[in-house]
């Protein structure tokens, strides 16, 4: 028997513009509980810990210098995310919690913690099929489109 600690409620998933660190092209996205969007504090943090994650230089022949961060103001944690795509079709993805009472305070994943949660795993999902309709499929890939289809809304 699964015991929830609530019902399943839907979350805002919303999309906090393109961002441009080092020669990269981030989408980042905030989802929050109980508030209408992420606290300042972690995205900040979780800005800066994407900065020490992300490979120099952002575009080499097999790194294309697009990815997101997905920044979660969860309801007992937070989970940040920094993924960036490399060699066509695979997403390198780097993850960093932290306690919801202290959001700033970010740390490096380990094998032992959770690699996401459902309502992450809606951007992922959204990004996964941005990438093959943008970036796969067509004759000619296209950055600027994939770069600008953005998942707004709630699940």
């Amino acid at each position: 028997m699964v015991e929830l600690a609530e019902p399943y409620a839907r979350r805002p998933i919303s999309s906090l513009g393109l961002w441009r660190p080092g020669g990269w092209r981030i989408k980042r996205y905030g989802i929050s509980y109980g508030r209408a969007t992420v606290r300042t504090e972690l995205a900040a943090a979780a800005e800066a810990a994407a900065e020490r994650v992300l490979p120099s230089p952002a575009v080499t022949p097999t790194r294309y210098g697009v990815g997101f961060l997905g920044v979660h103001d969860g309801r007992g944690g937070n989970f940040v995310y920094v993924d960036w795509w490399a060699q066509e079709n695979e997403l390198h993805h780097h993850l960093f919690i932290s306690n919801a009472d202290d959001p700033g305070e970010l740390r490096a994943a380990t094998p032992d913690d959770a690699v996401a949660c459902v309502w992450d795993l809606a951007v992922i999902g959204h990004e996964r099929d941005a990438w093959v309709r943008h970036v796969l499929l067509p004759a000619v890939p296209d950055l600027d489109g994939y770069l600008a289809n953005t998942l707004d809304g709630t699940v």
